[in-house]
């Protein structure tokens, strides 16, 4: 006689469901929109300093012409 085995009345079946990735997609977006707020607080700081020298340079400048200025008038009245 044949071997035969029953197969049992019920059956488990196992179904393994992932996740569709959204969280990643999320924290990706994140990331980004940090970094690009990042580089445009960066860039906004550099303006300021950039235009902060600037001017310092301005007024040093215009400092050096006021005492070149004062030296001439002083040289000029003590010459006559």
């Amino acid at each position: 006689m044949a071997d035969y085995q029953e197969r049992p009345a019920t059956t488990t079946t196992v179904i393994e469901k992932r996740g569709g990735g959204g969280t990643a997609i999320a924290i990706l977006l994140l990331v980004v929109v940090v970094a690009i707020a990042a580089f445009f607080l960066i860039s906004s700081e550099t303006s300021k300093d950039s235009a902060i020298e600037g001017a310092a340079t301005q007024v040093g400048q215009a400092a050096s012409d006021v005492g070149d200025a004062a030296k001439d008038a002083a040289g000029s009245t003590t010459s006559d």
